[in-house]
């Protein structure tokens, strides 16, 4: 008689159920879709392409100069005579200083080597020119 009733007794479930875990990852999947190319907005500026890039993934600071030919300290417009001043405050004690210098492809030529020049006098090491990628 105990037998039987060891033998009928409910079990428990071995299954897992994944609805709500499948759920749960398309939402996460189509929030990251929609926000993914507003985490690349900035400021729109037409590179020139080359075919030697390279990529490091790294903390850097960016001055833009974009076709009107305004310059922007991390994105936010500035004056060329105090681009010196605030990347001296920016990089204050710091051991590695890089900028990331992004120009428009329509901005003289003379211009970009102005900012270049203020970027050196403030004493960074490491000026790397942002461009486009050459499509093959």
């Amino acid at each position: 008689m105990l037998r039987n009733r060891i033998n009928h007794a409910p079990r428990a479930m071995a299954e897992i159920n994944v609805t709500p875990l499948v759920d749960v990852m398309l939402v996460l999947l189509i929030i990251f879709m929609v926000t993914a190319p507003m985490m690349q907005a900035g400021i729109d500026v037409d590179l020139p392409t080359a075919g030697y890039i390279t990529t490091r993934e790294e903390t850097r600071l960016v001055i833009t100069i974009d076709k009107k030919g305004y310059v922007y300290f991390d994105k936010k417009v500035i004056h060329p005579r105090l681009l010196e001043e605030q990347l001296k405050a920016y990089f204050h004690g710091a051991r590695k200083k890089v900028v990331f210098l992004k120009a428009d492809r329509s901005v003289p030529y003379g211009k970009v080597i102005e900012i270049l020049d203020i970027i050196k006098r403030s004493g960074i090491e490491t000026v790397g020119m942002v461009v486009q990628p050459r499509r093959k």
